[in-house]
């Protein structure tokens, strides 16, 4: 049996984090973005959060983080616009696959 994918509630932990952070930086467009994803990260599909744990796993959480960095950088700015925490997501994983490459 495979590694189980990360949790919708795990995931929503981060867009939770970054706003808590945009809050404490006054950066009110950036908390509210992070807010909106922090909610559709309810409809995150399943086989987006399984990618996400693969990726993960093959990459390790350093590398990992080195690349998430930017782009939650970015939300938190309000320099990046998502629709939707799916988007965020797919964005990621687009990276991630380039450093598998």
């Amino acid at each position: 049996m495979g590694k189980p994918a990360v949790s919708r509630d795990a995931f929503r932990g981060l867009f939770a984090f970054y706003a808590a952070k945009a809050h404490h930086d006054h950066k009110l467009e950036g908390e509210h973005c992070l807010l909106k994803l922090f909610g559709s990260a309810e409809d995150i599909p399943d086989s987006l959060l399984l990618q996400w744990s693969d990726r993960v796993e093959l990459l390790g959480s350093e590398t990992v983080g080195r690349l998430m960095e930017p782009r939650a950088r970015q939300l938190t700015d309000g320099n990046a616009r998502y629709d939707h925490a799916s988007d965020f997501l797919h964005a990621l994983l687009r990276d991630l696959g380039q450093k598998v490459q």
